[in-house]
Order: C-alpha cells, then sequence, then structure tokens
C-alpha cells in the first residue's frame, strides 16, 4: 500500500470489448471503490470543466454545439483518425484525470479502490496503482462483441481493435490476468477467487439465503445489497411481479449484474421488494422498482430509495436519476418528501448527468431527480 496509506489501488485494463467494465462492476459486489477514468475524460472538457477551454483552444470552436458543448463524436473522429491530434488531447485531459481519480480515492471510505482506465498502462495512472490487473479475450470474441452489442461492421471493428497498443504487451505487465470468454459464472469466479487472492482478509462473509417468495407480512424492514448468490430469488421475484411480462432466469440475472446492482428489501428474511440501480459516472440510476402489493408501500419505498441513496453516497454520487412507472409517480407528496422532482434530461444542466437520462429513459416512464451533493469533480479553479 505505497501510494495511498491504508488504502490498495488496483489498476483494472484491457483493450476494447475484453470485459473491462463487468469486471469493474464485480468489484463494486465484493466492496470496492471503483472509477471509470474514461468517463472522467469526458468530464474533463465538458463546458465548465478545467479542459473545456484548452480543448477549444487546441482544436477550434468548430467543435462546439449549439447547447456550448464540446461534441464528442467530433472530437473523437478526429482524434482516432490523427494520432498527432489523439497525442495532444492526452495531454490535455490526462493531468486532469489523474487529479479527479486522487480527488476521489481521498475521499473514498473504502479500503480497497479500482481505476479502470483503457490507457492506464501508458498514462500516470499506473503510478498510483498497487496492483495491476487486465482482462482479455481473443480476437474473434472481440470482434464478436463489437458486432453484437455497438453494431460495428467486422472491419470497423478490427480497425477499432487494431488501433490500440497490443494486448498482449497490457498482459505482460499484469499482475493479474482475468480471461473473459466464458459466462458471467466462469468470468465472477475468477475475479471473486483473484480478489481473495491479492486482496487479505477481503473473502466474502455473508452466506445468508433469503425465501423467494412471501406469504404473510409482518415485522420491520431491513435492507441488503444483491450478490450474484442470490440470482434464483431475484429472477423468480420480478417474473412474479411483473405478471410475466419479464420472465427472467438466474442466468440473466447473472448477466445484470455485470451491469448494475441490487438493494433488496427484506421482512423476516422474506424478499418483498427490489430496485436495480447502478452508479457510473458519479450518477445514481433506478431503473427498476418492484414491491409486494401487501406491503406499507410508503414505507416500503422510502426504505429502499433511502438505502440505495446511502450506497450511492459511498460511491460518491453526486445525482439521483429514479425512471420510475407512472403506478409509482402517482405518489407525488411521497418523492417531494424524499427530495425528487419530475425533470426532463435537457433540464438538468451538468452535461454527465443529461447523458445519463438520455442514455437510461424508458418508454412510458417519468424521469426523477435529486441532487445528492453540491460539491463535483472537474470544476474549474
Amino acid at each position: 500500500m505505497s501510494n495511498w496509506p491504508g488504502k490498495f489501488v488496483i489498476g483494472l485494463t484491457g483493450n476494447i470489448a475484453t470485459g473491462k467494465s463487468v469486471v469493474r462492476r464485480m468489484f463494486e459486489h465484493l466492496g470496492a471503490y471503483t472509477i471509470d477514468a474514461d468517463a472522467l475524460t469526458h468530464r474533463t472538457y465538458s463546458k465548465g470543466a478545467p479542459g473545456y477551454q484548452q480543448v477549444i483552444d487546441t482544436f477550434g470552436r468548430w467543435l462546439v454545439n449549439k447547447d456550448g458543448e464540446i461534441d464528442r463524436s467530433k472530437l473523437g473522429n478526429l482524434v482516432f483518425n490523427d494520432r498527432e491530434a489523439m497525442s495532444q488531447l492526452e495531454d490535455i485531459v490526462h493531468p486532469l484525470v489523474r487529479q479527479a481519480a486522487e480527488m476521489l480515492i481521498k475521499r473514498a471510505h473504502q479500503r480497497v479502490v479500482v481505476i479502470e482506465a483503457i490507457k492506464l498502462l501508458e498514462g500516470d495512472l499506473r503510478k498510483v496503482c498497487d496492483s495491476i490487473w487486465v482482462t482479455n479475450a481473443p480476437q474473434e470474441v472481440q470482434v464478436e462483441r463489437l458486432i453484437r452489442k455497438r453494431g460495428f461492421s467486422r472491419e470497423r471493428a478490427l480497425e477499432r481493435i487494431n488501433m490500440q497498443s497490443a494486448q498482449s504487451m497490457k498482459v505482460s505487465l499484469a499482475n493479474i490476468v482475468i480471461t473473459n470468454t466464458g459466462s458471467y459464472d466462469s468470468l465472477w469466479k475468477q475475479v471473486n477467487a483473484a480478489w481473495k487472492e491479492v486482496v487479505p482478509g477481503a473473502a466474502e462473509a455473508d452466506t445468508e439465503t433469503i425465501s423467494k417468495k412471501a406469504t404473510a407480512i409482518s415485522g420491520e424492514f431491513s435492507t441488503k445489497r444483491g450478490k450474484p448468490k442470490n440470482s434464483s430469488a431475484i429472477a423468480e421475484f420480478i417474473t412474479r411481479l411483473s405478471m410475466g411480462k419479464r420472465v427472467m432466469s438466474a442466468d440473466n440475472i447473472m448477466e445484470e449484474f455485470g451491469d448494475k446492482a441490487y438493494m433488496l428489501l427484506q421482512v423476516d428474511g422474506t424478499l418483498v421488494g427490489l430496485a436495480s440501480w447502478q452508479v457510473e459516472n458519479l450518477v445514481t440510476r433506478t431503473t427498476d422498482i418492484y414491491l409486494e402489493e401487501k406491503l406499507d408501500q410508503k414505507k416500503a419505498l422510502t426504505t429502499l430509495i433511502k438505502e440505495v441513496e446511502r450506497a450511492s453516497g459511498e460511491l460518491q454520487s453526486e445525482a439521483s436519476l429514479i425512471f420510475a412507472s407512472n403506478e409509482l409517480t402517482t405518489q407525488e407528496a411521497l418523492w417531494k418528501n424524499l427530495g425528487y422532482e419530475r425533470r426532463t434530461p435537457e433540464t438538468l444542466g451538468v452535461q454527465a448527468w443529461k447523458d445519463a437520462a438520455t442514455e437510461s429513459m424508458i418508454s412510458g416512464s417519468t424521469l426523477l431527480f435529486k441532487q445528492l451533493r453540491q460539491e463535483r469533480v472537474l470544476r474549474p479553479i
């Protein structure tokens, strides 16, 4: 623990479509604080951020869109086709990303911190890491994922893969290599085993199970963060409460653990409610809420949302976005009491909040917004 007294910092890297972000989410399930350095990069040149004017001065005002923000697609097209331009952009953003990452590490209460960055080994962030983990996958697997998940042609997928530094170089510098070619379950077992090996005392302690179906509901509410071992109970609960509109299996839930977390609401060990949520780029997004009908809905919802907010606070989230069903939005007094208001993505002000709302907005849902923290990273000094 050479860089940060009392903390163990893991650097996580790997080339495109090797599963870095899925592994980073697994670290969160294991109790680590995680930082997406690539998302912080976008924040460095948002309007009002310290890199904004530097990017304009370097590349020109033609990059600025009608909202005054730098158009990321225009900037991306420029730097991905010009190595000198990419180098100029990195000279601007890398010092700012490191500054922001160091601020987040200092504020983190968790003992283990994970920094995900595609160019971790090429920049200064490597210097703050105690252990380097690399995700690895065969090129054909990378190509298939880019075609399936991003809609790339095979030619474009190969072009993006070949633009990056050699994966073999990253693997040669790694302390831990995670091979991501199989199922989520296989990946979870690799990460869990390596976590226990590298981080002493980090073995998962709780082993309790939860009842899958409520019969009589009484007693006090309790909450817990769902783990992959709870996948079957979560799948059955969602399938039943959605009246079959979402038929989920344990495998489906296991896959979703690579993208989100589940907050479980229980009474006497029985699952009576849940919310699926994630903190990405310091923004909380809650996309699904399910509650048993026989519950005190006001008390249950308040308990669940406050626990998601508490967990989000541990991940230093700036804002909470809830994408609520029409049924839930009828409880206007409750949401107002919890500090939420109805908003649309374009009214949120901060670009990272707008992007999160636009990406996650669900047809037929209402966006509810609450700012969780006044202080933000990457504001002008």
